[in-house]
């Protein structure tokens, strides 16, 4: 049989969902052992947070989550919150401090303080990690499971927990290859799209605006009606747009896309002020100098490479011409783009630009109070493989602990 075949418990996945189920089973007094098919546990760890690691986030909610079910998260949530896991991991000796919009940061400012405390009390807890064990299959036998490795090893385990991470961040090891175990096993699979990523838009222009930034507000428009908004610093790339904005909307941009409808991103450059005193203060500005090139006379106002793009795109041919000149019908669709600037949504990045994955195994098929698999029993779930996502801000990261928690909590408490 290759490796240990008295495991009570085997966590597939060596990352923070997993991580974490392995030492709440352990809490129990379970006998763990985490399959990692990458070189170490925690790749991801280290990536988040830009490498600061945003642990959570003091103003969770529900609301916070999105998938099939948004509710399903709620139990695990509550058993393992916010409080509970920072006082974990101040246990453990990672002071914490909280920032803009409740995003909780090691006092460190170092992702790699809490996979180091983390893969301690792995080690102190008598967690056997195997890394460089990539799992093929699992098969049921009398009440046990039986692991097989792509290298021909097997393993028995009483319990098994999932927690082998979605598609996104695929140069940290995330290939998505827990969906087929999970489907092998008669689950449904939420179909996976990249999240919290990137907005490809249909322009000519993008590569002359590159890398211009700006403060404002960003709406996801399908069937004419707003089904998502967002402010912030708004980033146009050769491509489209990104910026905190666009990625928090990217979600929604993706899930109407594979439904088959067409969505449109609205960028809002101007959002200091209604469209009637934009428009005065834009007659004044042209006004009082109206002998100015046009394109110049917006110098110090927007970012004077988008100001020509605009210009063009506002149908003004001559942008050199003095701004006094410009007529009244031209000024409309000046205000229009600075303030309803419309473009097609092609798609998004793709997974290597992802920061999560929408989508996974249903939750319809989960026990949400345990983890536990209503299809095959002593199966459970944790983290990213499940169909529940989260917005950026430590949500996500949350996500893990929490569902970690309880279905390694859970897995233990089962007799056998």
């Amino acid at each position: 049989m290759g490796r240990d075949s008295g495991v009570k418990v085997a966590v597939i996945g060596g990352g923070a969902a997993g991580i974490m189920a392995a030492i709440a089973a352990s809490y129990q007094g379970a006998k763990v052992t985490i399959l990692e098919k990458n070189p170490r546990v925690g790749r991801k760890i280290l990536a988040t947070g830009n490498g600061r690691c945003n642990l959570t986030n003091v103003n969770l909610c529900t609301a916070n989550y999105h998938g099939g079910n948004p509710a399903f998260t709620h139990y695990a949530l509550e058993r393992f919150s916010v409080k509970k896991t920072i006082n974990f991991f101040e246990r453990l000796g990672v002071a914490h401090k909280i920032e803009e919009g409740g995003k909780v940061f090691p006092f460190s400012n170092q992702a790699s303080s809490v996979l180091d405390v983390l893969r301690y009390e792995l080690d102190r807890v008598g967690v056997k990690v195997l890394c460089g064990s990539t799992v093929s299959n699992i098969k049921t036998r009398k009440g046990s499971f039986l692991i097989e490795f792509q290298d021909g090893e097997e393993l028995n385990a009483d319990r098994v927990v999932l927690a082998s991470g979605g598609k996104a961040a695929p140069n940290l090891g995330s290939n998505g290859g827990g969906y087929a175990l999970a489907k092998n096993l008669g689950h449904s699979i939420v179909e996976p799209f990249p999240a919290l990523v990137q907005l490809k838009l249909a322009a000519a222009f993008f590569k002359q605006v590159k890398g211009i930034k700006f403060d404002g507000d960003a709406e996801i428009i399908v069937e004419n009606k707003v089904v998502g908004q967002a402010s912030g610093e708004i980033l146009f790339t050769e491509y489209g747009a990104s910026g905190p904005p666009v990625l928090a909307l990217s979600r929604k941009a993706g899930e109407c896309l594979q439904k088959g409808k067409a969505a449109w991103l609205k960028m809002v450059l101007i959002n200091t002020c209604s469209r009637d005193k934009l428009e005065r203060y834009l007659i004044k500005r042209f006004s009082d100098n109206p002998e100015k090139e046009l394109a110049f006379s917006f110098v110090g106002f927007i970012n004077k490479r988008l100001a020509p793009v605009m210009l063009r795109e506002a149908g003004i041919s001559d942008i050199r011409k003095p701004a006094g000149h410009v007529s009244p019908a031209e000024r409309d669709r000046i205000l229009h783009l600075l303030q309803d600037w419309r473009f097609p949504i092609k798609g998004t990045t793709s997974w290597p630009a992802a920061q999560v994955t929408a989508g996974g195994i249903n939750v319809k098929e989960i026990h949400q109070h345990t983890m536990e698999s209503k299809i095959l029993p002593r199966l459970y779930f944790a983290g990213e493989v499940i169909d529940v996502d989260g917005d950026c801000g430590g949500y996500n990261l949350q996500w893990a602990w929490s569902s970690g928690f309880v279905a390694g909590w859970s897995a233990a408490q089962i007799g056998g």
